[in-house]
């Protein structure tokens, strides 16, 4: 494939006028982030980035397919060692959970009308900014079903508050391995019930992120199965759906995914299933049944390790002939859409506004 030379002296000043306008304070925003998330980094690491997002940049416009802030994204990914922490077997639960926030002290939810109160174990922060709307979002937060939710849940939650019409309820659940998924799914059951008993399920949607979309799934399954009202719409993003972790594909995906691992996935979802049964449908929602569901909305990673089981479950949803609409995020991460900075996970986070508007 022949390239088409530009000016050599018009390069140059493009490349300047570029770095000077957008990179530049990408990298300030990026340093902020490292500050803000407690991570050790030195005037040498900026350095480094710094010369790093000259290079990225270089290549950006040559190739022109993914903005700078994914490669960004995945750098910073790296270094705060999220991947290696999904390594581990057994997890260290603890370790993760030390990014978990539970009472967010941002200004937004400060100067909202924020009520917390509890449904069994889960507690519910209820977020409103507007009195007079009779829409609820429910929010399953994802975490591994050991942690969260953490600050990427709550600045998701502050753009959804901040542009729909909705009440949001953030549904911090149990966590294993102190609870089984038995003990979550009855807390998940029963949130919803209550949910019910204040709005009409045509008022109701609902949307979770890696186990939280496995959450979602399965009261759905167990919802149609007892032949209880459905919610209008399901928002999934990077759904866990095979706690099993046996797809073949797997291991060829892992390779690429910035962010999982299959042994700590397994070794976390061994912790949360009832005598190590991981094909439990509460656990593992592809066993299950797709006929009958509400109006599904999937947002798909390709660089994900759950992603192989996500497309089994697509396609089972397609047979039930449900109504469904699937995004997929080229190269994307696990839970892209709910990622900082990053144009990418911006756009996707636009989508979802737009669905829940709809």
């Amino acid at each position: 494939m022949a390239f088409r030379k530009k000016p050599l002296q018009l390069n140059y000043i493009i490349n300047t006028f570029l770095f000077a306008y957008f990179i530049e304070p990408i990298c300030r925003s990026y340093a902020n982030v490292l500050k803000k998330s407690n991570f050790k980094f030195r005037y040498k690491l900026y350095d480094f980035i710094y010369c790093f997002l000259i290079y990225l940049h270089t290549i950006e416009l040559l190739v022109m397919k993914l903005s700078l802030s994914y490669y960004i994204t995945l750098l910073v990914i790296k270094l705060k060692g999220i991947k290696k922490k999904f390594s581990k077997d057994p997890i260290d639960f603890k370790k993760i959970r030390k990014e978990d926030i539970h009472h967010p002290k941002d200004v937004f939810f400060r100067k909202n009308n924020v009520h917390r109160f509890t449904i069994l174990k889960t507690k519910i922060t209820e977020i409103n900014q507007n009195e007079a709307t009779n829409k609820l979002l429910l929010y399953i937060h994802g975490g591994a079903f050991i942690s969260g939710p953490a600050k990427h849940h709550w600045d998701t939650i502050k753009e959804i508050v901040k542009q729909t019409n909705h009440i949001v309820w953030m549904c911090d659940y149990p966590k294993a391995p102190e609870n089984k998924i038995q003990e979550i799914s009855e807390n998940i059951d029963l949130v919803y019930k209550t949910a019910l008993e204040k709005y009409s399920s045509k008022q109701i949607i609902l949307i979770g992120d890696s186990v939280g979309g496995t959450l979602i799934t399965a009261l759905i399954q167990r919802l149609i199965e007892d032949n209880n009202k459905l919610p209008h719409k399901i928002i999934l993003v990077s759904p866990v759906m095979d706690a099993t972790m046996s797809n073949p594909q797997i291991d060829k995906i892992e390779a690429i995914d910035p962010m999982l691992s299959k042994n700590g996935v397994l070794s976390a979802k061994r912790m949360c299933a009832e005598n190590n049964d991981l094909k439990n449908t509460m656990l593992s929602p592809i066993n299950g049944s797709f006929d009958g569901f509400p109006n599904t909305i999937l947002f798909l990673a390709e660089n994900d390790i759950t992603y192989p089981d996500q497309k089994i479950v697509v396609q089972k949803l397609i047979d039930a002939k449900n109504t469904i609409e699937v995004i997929e995020g080229k190269k994307m991460p696990h839970i892209w859409p709910l990622l900082p900075v990053m144009k990418e996970a911006k756009m996707a986070l636009k989508q979802i506004i737009t669905h829940l508007n709809n």
